[in-house]
């Protein structure tokens, strides 16, 4: 129960009975520190060997020898944040230590569960602070209510027993952040768990920060490339943006996010990927995958697998987040994948239905589309008064049976600025990336284009449209005129180009080649089945035999009238010797 302040009592607990003197001291301090006389009683407490422990109300003073060094290893970790090895610091501080008087509030548990303690005692305690358990196990502040708190575990719950002590820290969950980070895979606590050493920070950054406010961001103009054509083409993300990834089980929603990540080498931007509630045998592959292809020499991959608890899944993309603006703060561009937000909403629903909170729509908690709008909202395109750096956000949400109507989809569509929606019929048909034109937006459209993908990509998307709603109309029909057979043709062959293996996004300028040569009609009289063999080959000609353009369109995003009329005409060159390659057929 909490003390109350009106009725102070101080407990003096020690080996041995005080005298006259000290206890005349012990008033005096509590006179000055409550400005008020609070009577003291003396309790024997033979455990205390030495020194004494004063208790007043839930603030503890601890003057025995285990209290003084427990506030010296505070005093030193304060020195040297994130240092685990004490060693190195205590010759050069030692000297300059001088123990102070400062009240400990230190409570009780009063029950222990499945990843929640309730403790009592901790009048002052903040909602997010963390406490610091007798076992060292630590936990973070999740209701407050009159005579008590609820707070989930950030570790074992068997090692905590009713009846023990709880510390308060008077700190808010913080994430360990640094350069030290890059290419490494760490827990949602910021512990290395990829048997690489220990990882020195440079700072901490808390996981639960304000967004940045509307003077203190500009607008999303610059694109965030993630190399397939499908995207980049018609849906153009902007760094700043936040772009949702929605779809069913296994459409590829992973596939695009790892391609994005891989095409962001020699760009400058760091990557973090956060991964909630995923195997750890998946997770795994894609640090391999990764790794293979040199991408995590700028990418730091945040893990909270399936078998972590769910207080970990909880926070594991907050404390993604405060590492990715860390490096935003910097002036640096960041691209963040949270993978995926709807075992993240489950996580969180398992944590409110043990602190008892009511279920509302869909059996989830009312305040779940906080949970998700104060994390994307921090992602932004800073000032440039405040660097000009910006984080880029690209959550993945999974649908069932396609149902973007669902209680966690709706809300992340609300909160972000689009969505690319991927469809199963379009996937095992072999439309790979299976990005649906007519569901799929970006709401920062051609802001996030340089001229030369814009200028090339034309009207791609409305042709597109335009040959869906042909191919339905037509499918039940035999009896088709020429102009709608070659209409068909020329949308097939637009959805064969969009096809991207994994693992190989597209520059620039092998973005604007395609999309000039397809919107030209060159590619319409070769057939679906060698439209990959000579959309490669065609890549290769043009880049021997128009370098400039290439480095033209990669380093300015500039094409000129001249240059569209030249790749046109090369097409069309290399299209004739394509054809006589093949027999003239």
């Amino acid at each position: 129960m909490r003390a109350d302040r009106g009725h102070l009592r101080a407990i003096l607990c020690s080996a041995k009975q005080p005298s006259p003197e000290q206890m005349k001291r012990f008033t005096q301090f509590l006179l000055e520190k409550y400005q008020r006389k609070v009577p003291v009683v003396w309790e024997q407490d033979s455990a205390l060997r030495t020194g004494f422990r004063l208790q007043v109300g839930s603030d503890i003073y601890d003057w025995t020898p285990h209290g003084r060094l427990r506030q010296f290893q505070d005093y030193l970790r304060a020195l040297r944040p994130g240092q685990d090895d004490l060693l190195p610091l205590m010759r050069e501080a030692v000297q300059e230590w001088d123990p102070a008087i400062n009240p400990e509030e230190i409570g009780e548990v009063l029950t222990v569960g499945s990843e929640i303690a309730t403790v009592g005692g901790l009048e002052h305690a903040q909602y997010g602070e963390i406490l610091v358990f007798d076992s060292g196990v630590k936990g973070m502040v999740q209701d407050l209510r009159e005579n008590d708190l609820s707070c989930i575990l950030f570790g074992d719950s068997q090692e905590i027993t009713a009846g023990s002590m709880v510390r308060r820290t008077m700190k808010t969950a913080a994430m360990r952040v640094g350069d030290g980070f890059l290419g490494r895979v760490v827990d949602a606590l910021g512990i290395p768990v990829d048997g690489k050493g220990h990882i020195e920070a440079e700072t901490h950054f808390p996981m639960e920060a304000p967004a940045p406010g509307i003077l203190e961001r500009q607008p999303v103009n610059t694109p965030m490339e993630t190399g397939l054509l499908a995207i980049d083409s018609m849906f153009p993300i902007g760094r700043g943006q936040r772009e949702l990834i929605i779809g069913d089980r296994q459409t590829g929603k992973t596939a695009i996010a790892l391609d994005t990540i891989l095409n962001q080498k020699g760009k400058g931007v760091v990557c973090i990927y956060v991964a909630i509630g995923q195997k750890t045998s998946s997770i795994a592959q894609l640090v391999e995958n990764l790794s293979r292809r040199g991408a995590m020499d700028y990418t730091t991959v945040v893990s909270a697998p399936a078998g972590a608890s769910a207080a970990l899944q909880y926070i594991a993309p907050y404390a993604g987040c405060a590492l990715g603006e860390y490096f935003m703060r910097q002036g640096r561009d960041v691209l963040i994948v949270y993978d995926d937000l709807s075992k993240h909403a489950i996580a969180y629903r398992a944590l409110s239905l043990l602190l008892e909170r009511s279920p509302g729509r869909e059996a989830y908690p009312g305040d779940v589309f906080y949970l998700h709008s104060r994390l994307l909202e921090r992602a932004a395109h800073l000032s440039d008064e405040l660097g000009g750096g910006s984080m880029t956000a690209l959550p993945i949400v999974e649908t069932q049976a396609g149902d973007v109507s669902a209680y966690i989809p709706t809300n992340i569509i609300s909160i972000t600025d689009g969505q690319i929606f991927l469809e199963s019929d379009l996937f095992f048909a072999g439309q790979r990336p299976a990005v649906n034109v007519g569901l799929s937006v970006s709401r920062v459209g051609g802001d996030a284009q340089t001229k030369a993908m814009k200028s090339a990509a034309g009207a791609i998307r409305l042709d597109l449209a335009q040959y869906r709603e042909m191919e339905v109309f037509t499918q039940f029909s035999s009896d088709l005129d020429e102009a709608t057979k070659r209409q068909l043709a020329y949308g097939q062959g637009l959805m064969r180009l969009l096809r991207q293996p994994q693992y190989a996004p597209f520059s620039q300028h092998q973005q604007v080649i395609i999309l000039v040569a397809a919107m030209a009609h060159v590619m319409q009289e070769v057939g679906l089945e060698e439209l990959d063999e000579f959309r490669e080959k065609l890549l290769a000609y043009v880049e021997e035999e128009a370098p400039d353009i290439c480095r033209r369109a990669d380093q300015t995003g500039q094409l000129f009238e001249d240059d569209r009329e030249e790749i046109i005409a090369l097409s069309k060159e290399y299209l004739e010797k394509f054809r006589a390659g093949k027999g003239g057929n």
